[in-house]
Parts: structure tokens; sequence; C-alpha cells
């Protein structure tokens, strides 16, 4: 609120002669001693006081008031804390590297504390002067459930997540009165992993579908002559339980066909363990991050209709690998500090994706990708040419889609929703922001849609679509400065006729339904 006496007033009902004493820490008095608030302090930015009242949680401007009694803050020297809990994949290397980096380029000093084997924190502090402390980040990394506990528990402001949050976890929080954690502006996606199934390079396996990946991990298939390789037993390696890595495993390869792991999975407490182990057992395949491959040998993921994917930078950065992983942070529906905004601002700069890709992630910066580096694409949608579609309209894609590049920028909707996915509402966001700074100016930009190869072609295209209208609806709303009048915002659809995966399985059929988007 803009000062202590609309915020007062706003809690009131516009009653003002009241004045309510109680248990409280805290007294905010407005600049001219008519209007007084007794509470407990909840929180204080550097701007911005947040107290329990007996009106409920209030936020007050606090350049229109001073406070009163032992719980006030110490306004002279104030150092922001936020308190950071999940993924150690995130929080070892790629949190710490962006905060380095954040501190440089704003002429701040970062130290790093170690607490414990979980536990540092890293303080920033100004290079001139006295170099006092203005910042504290303090970090614990476990897994993403210990970070999502902590955020219910109220012992953390930001969590590293390497999966969405769960409908449990989403009810949980809000029965604590931490809001809607799937709602808008509760999630970014800071980078972008792969879930890779790797084998030591002494398997002669090369390729392994999704299918088969996932009835290997559920213990259906046990022999690796199954898979084309020796007639012998396959073990299998993967995260620990609680390990996002482990969970993505479930999420996005077992769950979507009903099965569940196998008990024999033999588990390892970090990436770089997981990776040692298979890379030393010519018998054994693993699930492991892209980041952190090691020395095994990634297969590629194919499909019975003879499609082929490998995980690469460019692949996973549109989405067109069908085991792309999100790393998320997600974040309190209160105010944060005016240091971790700035910071979370960073986060998505050209400058931060640099040091994303430094430190071994995939970075969401926008690509241009021309026509002649899609030859793969072109020639799937030749081999699933037929009755449904004709050759006229491949050769109608193809004379639109020549002229221009694809954008790595891709947007896909929840199953069995008009919805769109985590990433996909994060990639709204991120390219909102490019419009806003005049990136495209002058040029036409396109959100072409595709559908998956259900049903009849033309229904196929119309859904395709509404999808590819969605989205552009969903971007022009979130760029709230654009001028429309530097651009063109336009929609086509191709349904079906530009396939990304076989459509025989509910993971190819995820990865076909997408809105791309082409600028010329």
């Amino acid at each position: 609120m803009a000062n202590l006496r609309a915020a007062f007033f706003a809690a009131l009902f516009l009653f003002t002669s009241v004045s309510v004493t109680f248990a409280q820490d805290i007294s905010l008095i407005s600049r001219d001693g008519s209007v007084r608030l007794d509470g407990t302090l909840l929180g204080y930015d550097g701007e911005f006081y947040r107290l329990e009242t007996i009106y409920g949680e209030m936020t007050v401007d606090g350049s229109g008031v001073r406070c009163e009694g032992p719980g006030c803050p110490n306004l002279t020297d104030f150092v922001a804390h936020m308190r950071v809990s999940g993924s150690a994949t995130i929080g070892q290397v790629l949190m710490p590297a962006l905060i380095e980096a954040f501190a440089a380029r704003n002429g701040l000093r970062a130290r790093r504390e170690r607490q414990d084997a979980t536990h540092f924190d890293y303080v920033l502090s100004k290079r001139t002067g006295k170099g006092a402390d203005i910042g504290r980040f303090a970090f614990r990394v476990t897994n993403t459930d210990e970070g999502f506990a902590d955020l219910l528990a109220d012992e953390a402001d930001i969590v590293m997540a390497l999966r969405e949050v769960r409908k449990a976890e989403v009810k949980l929080a809000e029965e604590a009165g931490l809001g809607d954690l799937s709602g808008r502006n509760r999630s970014r996606v800071l980078a972008l992993d792969a879930l890779v199934p790797v084998v030591a390079h002494g398997n002669p396996v090369r390729e392994v579908s999704v299918e088969q990946l996932a009835n290997v991990f559920a213990g259906r298939v046990t022999n690796w002559k199954a898979l084309g390789g020796p007639d012998a037993p396959i073990t299998l390696y993967l995260r620990d339980e609680r390990s996002g890595l482990a969970q993505s495993v479930n999420d996005r390869l077992l769950a979507p066909v009903r099965l569940s792991l196998a008990k024999n999975t033999v588990r390892h407490s970090t990436n770089a363990a997981l990776a040692d182990a298979v890379s030393k057992d010519t018998l054994g395949i693993g699930i492991v991050s892209y980041s952190e491959i090691g020395d095994t040998n990634p297969l590629a993921v194919t499909g019975t209709c003879g499609f082929s994917m490998r995980a690469d930078r460019r692949t996973i950065k549109t989405e067109d690998y069908p085991l792309t992983a999100p790393m998320f942070i997600y974040l309190p529906a209160r105010r944060l500090p005016k240091l971790a905004r700035d910071f979370l601002r960073y986060t998505r700069s050209d400058a931060a994706q640099i040091v994303i890709r430094r430190s071994g992630f995939v970075d969401q910066s926008p690509e241009e990708i021309p026509v002649d580096l899609q030859g793969n694409r072109l020639a799937n949608a030749v081999m699933v040419a037929g009755p449904e579609i004709s050759l006229e309209t491949l050769q109608e894609m193809t004379q639109f889609l020549r002229p221009m590049t694809r954008l790595s920028t891709s947007f896909r909707f929840e199953d069995g929703s008009a919805r769109l996915d985590a990433q996909s509402r994060s990639n709204v966001q991120q390219l909102a922001r490019s419009l806003e700074t005049g990136r495209y100016d002058g040029q036409e930009l396109y959100f072409v849609g595709f559908s998956d190869g259900n049903g009849g072609a033309a229904a196929n295209r119309a859904i395709a679509a509404r999808r590819a209208d969605a989205v552009r609806a969903a971007v022009i709303e979130a760029a709230e400065t654009m001028d429309p009048d530097q651009l063109s915002l336009q929609t086509r659809a191709f349904g079906e006729a530009l396939p990304m995966a076989c459509d025989d399985t509910s993971w190819g059929r995820q990865v076909n339904r997408r809105v791309e988007m082409w600028l010329r």
C-alpha cells in the first residue's frame, strides 16, 4: 500500500478513530502521529513492513511511518535475508554462479560462508566505504522434497526444484495460507536440463525408445537381448528416491503409462556417483542429468515409426527432446526484499543466460534456427505423409516456413488440458520481456500451431490454430509495455504435418502438441 494511512483505513473499512493495543513487538506511527498500528513484525524488506495485526496480515510502506518497539529493524544497516532451499543440483553449482555474477555486475562483493555439509551462506557487501553487508542468501541444499517442505514450514523463501510442484504440495500450501503454488508468477524456469538414458562405452546398445525405457525401469524388460544387446540381465541405476531427478523419472516417464519403478534399482545419492557407477558396468543402464553425463555413453531416444532424437543443447531448449526437464524456482506470494527481486530479475537477463551455459546447463535465451538446420524435422514430415497429410499440405507448409527462421522458444500444454504447462508459462514471461525490450521490432513473429495425429487432419489443424491463438493472447497480455506498432504478431497452424515424435505413445503425442515461434 502507498502509506500507512491507506493500509490502516483499508483494514478498518475507513473507521479512523480506533486505536487498539494488544501483545505486539512493533508500532507503526504515521509521520504526523495521527495513525498508529500495532502488530507482530513478520518481515521487513528494506522498503515495506509486513506485520500481523488484529485485522490480519498487512503490508505497509515504510517511507510514510516510523517504527517503535523492540522488534523494529535496523534501518541504517539493513541486511536483506533470503532463505533458499531444495535441489542440490541447482544449489551447489547454478545458483552460486548466478549470485557471484550478479554481485560482480552490480559492483558488490560476494563471499561464501560454509555452515555444514548442506548449509552455506552467500553474503553480498559493498566494495566501497566500509564494505557493509547488504544481503545474505542462506542456502540449504538437499533435494526438491525438502525444499517444498521448508517452504511449507516457513523456513524457506525460494524453492529450488527439479520437478513441478505436486497436487498434494499445492493443497498443503493453500491450507498453510501460502496461496496457490501452481498459479501465475509463483514459479519460473531457471534453466533447462534433461533425463538422459546412458550406458557404459562397452555396451553395444546405442538407442532406446521411450516405451522401452519405461518398461526397463519398471522391471518389465530385464534382459539386454530385448533392446538389441547381449543375452544378459539389465542392472538399473538411478538417483535416490527423494531427488528431483528420480521424481522426474517417475512423473515424466513412468506415471504417464501407470508404471512404477522396479524395486531392484540401485540408488545413488549424487549425480556424479550415478554416472560413475553406470560407466563401470557394461550391463547397467541409468537415467542421468544432461548436465552430468560423466564418462557414460548417452543413448538416442527413438520411436517405432523410425524417428530418433538425441539430447543436446538445441533439442532440449526447443523441447523437441521428449524427456526435457525444466529446473524451477518457486516463490512465495509475499513481497521479497528489493535485493532478491533484483537478483531474480537478473536471472532472466542475457548476461545470466551466459552464466547458465557456462555452468553446464541449457539456457533459455532465444536462438534463431534456420530451415537448413532442420532437415530431420522436414524428413519426418515426408515420412508420415499419406491420406491425411497430402503433398499439397506439405508444400504449403514448406513454402511458408522456408523464408523464416525458427526461434528455440516453444509452448506446450498440460496433458488433456488447454492450460500451458509450467515451462511454457515461464516461456510466456521470457518472450514477453524480449518483446518489451524491442528485440524483434520491425519483424514479423508467427505463433505456429501443430498437433498430434489423433483424429482427422482438418480437426487437428483447427485445434492447433486455437492453441496458437491462445499462446499469442497470453504473450500479449504479459508484454504490458510492448509497443504493438513496432512488430507484427500473427498465427498459423499446420496440424499434424510436422511431427517431432511417433504418435503411438503418450510421450510422442505430448511432444507433437506444440506451438512454435517463427520469425521473418
